[in-house]
């Protein structure tokens, strides 16, 4: 078999997809650094600051907070097999892919899963979930997706949390598409167990599942009756790896914790609120241009993520085909429909660095000309004109 020198060059492409995101030079740059073996006092070192910057991201001071293994899925994984014993009951709420996908995780866990589902699109009633937990107070856990990957809904958890707290329960929560672009109130609510995924706002590639664990949910985990069924998400071994034991547990991703590191030092860097200000206000100015388009927005404005947007399709616009033409013209990625809306929406994500301007103004004049080429009529100047009036010019 002959092959070429070297991998094939990777085409530049324009990441405004659910995810993965842009990364930023800086943090390939970190990813290039020299190996080193994941129990050297170096690496402990850079272990220890990506905790601390993990914990600035989370606003938590919660002393697991680490990087699991493994991409965002590997986060519910965690949760939940750590959480669960067989037999346990568990509320898990659904609006969306990924609520329905927790409900199946936490099933093959063990535990008795009853359901709280809202249509996609929606966020949940939290007069339902207050059903629930009156109907079942043998349950033990409610999860639910704060920012829904599949459609966009920005599930608010203030009204949730204590409700939940009062009736004796662990809160368990997805925060894959929301930590790093919007408030994630882990110490504030009190939220007791909480994942995420490298590769949305926080801006690094996949392949890492950032949790924090509240200190009651430790307490439930190593009070455990019965061993964790998956060794390697096994938080009671895993605490021993990131703590000072430094317990070897498995070859950790060292690159990709370089990777991490850097692009939390990034969002340090800018802080907090000057980043969600910023994913906020560019979401804010796409979503002014797409109206302006003439185009229907999936979720009512009070609900949406500023992180991810989906769009309607016009009738007799097929939407496989203004994703064919946003790559194959402008190397532009977007999502498609998943689940009941498959071949309904698009799904805009501006995650990170790729939540800027340019990214506003480029996607609003490449859909508003694929648009008017596809039959519908458009004014894209005018919805650049709306767009620019949010970013302010």
């Amino acid at each position: 078999m002959s092959l070429p020198k070297g991998m094939r060059k990777v085409p530049e492409k324009i990441l405004l997809g659910p995810g993965p995101t842009p990364v930023e030079g800086r943090i390939l740059r970190a990813m290039a650094e020299p190996t080193l073996g994941h129990l050297d006092r170096d690496f402990v070192a850079i272990m220890d600051e990506t905790r601390e910057l993990l914990r600035l991201v989370f606003q938590t001071g919660n002393d697991l907070t680490v990087a699991m293994s493994g991409t965002g899925s590997a986060g519910m994984e965690t949760a939940w097999v750590n959480m669960i014993e067989r037999g346990d009951k568990a509320i898990i709420c659904s609006h969306g892919v990924f609520g329905s996908r927790m409900q199946d995780v936490a099933g093959r866990c063990g535990a008795e899963v009853v359901e709280v589902n809202a249509p996609m699109g929606k966020s949940v009633d939290p007069g339902d979930i207050e059903k629930a937990i009156r109907a079942n107070p043998d349950a033990k856990f409610v999860g639910i997706v704060h920012a829904e990957t599949s459609t966009g809904v920005l599930q608010p958890l203030d009204e949730i949390a204590p409700m939940v707290h009062g009736a004796g329960m662990f809160i368990v929560v997805d925060a894959v598409t929301s930590l790093g672009g919007m408030e994630v109130p882990v110490d504030r609510l009190g939220l007791d167990m909480v994942y995420s995924g490298s590769q949305k706002c926080l801006a690094c590639p996949p392949g890492l599942a950032p949790v924090t664990v509240g200190p009651k949910a430790v307490e439930h985990i190593q009070g455990r009756g019965a061993k964790v069924q998956s060794w390697y998400l096994d938080l009671t071994m895993i605490m021993r790896y990131w703590g000072r034991e430094r317990f070897y547990h498995h070859t950790a991703p060292v690159n990709m914790i370089y990777g991490l590191n850097e692009g939390l030092r990034i969002i340090a860097e800018e802080g907090l609120e000057n980043r969600f200000a910023r994913h906020r206000k560019n979401a804010s100015a796409l979503w002014a241009g797409l109206e302006a388009l003439g185009l229907e927005l999936l979720v009512e404005p009070a609900f949406r993520l500023p992180s991810l947007t989906s769009v309607k399709m016009p009738r007799g616009v097929d939407e496989a085909v203004v994703r064919r033409r946003l790559m194959e013209e402008y190397s532009i990625e977007v999502g498609s429909g998943l689940g009941d809306l498959k071949g309904k929406i698009i799904r805009v994500g501006l995650m990170g660095s790729g939540s800027n301007r340019r990214n506003v103004v480029l996607f609003l004049a490449a859909l508003g000309g694929i648009l008017s080429k596809e039959g519908f009529a458009n004014d894209t100047g005018v919805a650049l004109e709306e767009a620019l009036a949010v970013l302010g010019e």
